[in-house]
């Protein structure tokens, strides 16, 4: 059975910068496909960042380009969402999806879930 859990929690003004940890447990493999995704209060749960199984292909919603990094860090089996220059509107719980499926236009959820962690932009 997979387990994700997600890390990084935080409140922070506008401008700063905050990284999110995904880290995925239950499978051999280091080399999956993960996708972040967030929610906002009375909106449905959008795709953020996607990485490939490779680390090769990377993809990015358009309100977030230039702004947040999606990366691997293989130590530590960990995906990271490394998030500057926040703005209010990125306010929302985020969620890790792995396993999924990546392609380049997106990734589908279809892998397992974690817990969600709020993130919190104050203007």
């Amino acid at each position: 059975q997979v387990h994700v859990v997600e890390s990084g929690v935080g409140e922070v003004q506008a401008g700063g910068s905050l990284t999110l940890s995904c880290a995925a447990s239950g499978r051999t493999t280091i080399n999956y496909p993960v996708g972040w995704f967030r929610q906002a209060p009375g909106k449905e749960r959008e795709l953020v960042a996607a990485i490939s199984w490779n680390d090769i292909s990377t993809y990015y919603t358009d309100s977030v380009k230039g702004r947040f990094t999606i990366s691997r860090v293989a130590a530590k089996n960990t995906v990271n969402l490394q998030m500057d220059n926040l703005k209010p509107e990125d306010t929302a719980v985020y969620y890790c999806n792995a396993f999924g499926t990546y392609f380049s236009g997106g990734y589908y959820p279809t892998g397992d879930w974690g817990q969600g962690t709020r993130v919190t932009v104050s203007s």
